[in-house]
């Protein structure tokens, strides 16, 4: 098989990459290790920045997006039973939108499956061969039978366990990670949200979050020690402890309700230096990951998209390698700042194990100040809301 441009990794930024492509007539193929049902079961943050939202408009996939997503022009962060609101519209004049990463991987296989894109799913043993040359390939197994691409270019999209980071020699490749020593267990439930917008709580007993998917979809989450197992955790006890970390009127009218869904998930952040090498192409979770604090993930899967499609849609239109040769840098740049802003959220919202007085001391008054200066909270709207591309 033949194709200008293989995507490794079929969930969203290589889906995004994609149809982007399509758009400007450049062919690839997606490879996906697991089922579209399987990548469509996965849980994960619903909150897109406008970046992410033009990028589906730019990719044709924006029409649900805009009926059924959810504006937000702020979030309220509470310490104990003190709550003040981040105003992100009067701050920055841009909202953040409530639209599940679950829907857009739906709108987005959608629009691929329409366009006849070539999407190959339970796929084994991949391999990159090549990457350091202009003739890359890659090869792997699907149905027991070996298959081959030759390509132009390898997009891996494939995220933190994939090949296409490890295909980086090691001589070439550099990691920086920090390990949080607590995890977020999270529920799905059919019940109202307790608030119009997201509430990031820090309390004596911990973080929580409480946050929706619509009207009728809620997704909480509690930090808890990564020894916990969900087999830990009842119902029952989870709303109990949700209810301690929030103000006591956001916890008076929370509705409860049985789980549909229930996880513990660690938190981390990692970053891999270059996001290139030769023709190969790192992509999301493949290059960096973040705490979950701020629902960046996502969002910095798309900015790396952003550069990328840009980069080979110059390349193809022009013959210009000066994109694909910045991609990198350009990235990263980004990349780093956004590591910083979920470093520091999680390090103000959470509580760590080894955390002394003076720590906690210092969570507070960085809480206080942030409540009472004008710049602080446009400092953080401006991160949460999207970093300019």
């Amino acid at each position: 098989m033949k194709t200008q441009v293989a995507i490794i990794g079929g969930g969203p930024s290589g889906l995004l990459l994609s149809q982007l492509l399509h758009q400007h007539g450049i062919d690839s193929v997606v490879l996906e290790r697991k089922t579209r049902d399987y990548v469509l079961g996965r849980i994960r943050a619903g909150v897109l920045e406008q970046g992410l939202v033009r990028l589906m408009e730019e990719a044709g996939c924006a029409d649900r997006l805009h009926a059924e997503g959810f504006t937000h022009d702020g979030t309220q962060i509470s310490y104990g039973d003190e709550m003040f609101r981040v105003d992100f519209a009067a701050l920055t004049g841009k909202p953040v939108v409530v639209y599940g990463q679950t829907e857009v991987t739906r709108d987005l296989y959608d629009a691929r499956e329409k366009a006849g894109g070539a999407l190959v799913f339970n796929v084994e043993d991949v391999v990159i061969h090549d990457a350091e040359t202009d003739n890359p390939r890659v090869t792997y197994r699907v149905g027991g039978k070996a298959e081959e691409i030759r390509c132009d270019f390898v997009a891996g999209c494939d995220g933190f366990h994939g090949v296409s980071r490890k295909t980086i020699p090691d001589t070439v490749r550099r990691e920086y990670e920090k390990v949080y020593p607590y995890g977020w267990l999270g529920i799905l439930s059919r019940t109202r949200p307790v608030n119009d917008e997201l509430i990031y709580a820090n309390s004596e007993r911990g973080f929580a979050l409480c946050s929706m998917r619509n009207e009728r979809l809620s997704r909480y989450y509690i930090q808890c020690p990564l020894s916990d197992r969900v087999e830990d955790w009842s119902d029952t006890a989870f709303w109990e402890e949700l209810k301690r970390r929030i103000p006591a009127d956001q916890a008076a009218r929370l509705e409860t309700g049985p789980s549909i869904e229930k996880s513990i998930a660690p938190l981390r952040s990692f970053v891999t230096e270059p996001m290139r090498w030769g023709r190969l192409f790192l992509c999301g979770d493949a290059a960096h990951i973040v705490p979950p604090t701020g629902a960046k993930g996502l969002n910095t899967a798309a900015s790396d998209v952003h550069y990328l499609h840009n980069a080979l849609r110059d390349y193809y239109a022009s013959g210009s390698s000066a994109g694909i040769d910045a991609y990198s840098e350009k990235a990263l740049a980004r990349v780093w700042k956004t590591e910083r802003f979920s470093w520091w959220f999680s390090s103000l919202m959470h509580r760590a194990p080894d955390q002394t007085p003076f720590d906690h001391k210092m969570q507070l008054a960085e809480l206080a100040f942030l409540r009472s200066n004008r710049a602080a909270q446009q400092a953080m709207a401006e991160c949460y809301v999207g970093l300019p591309y």
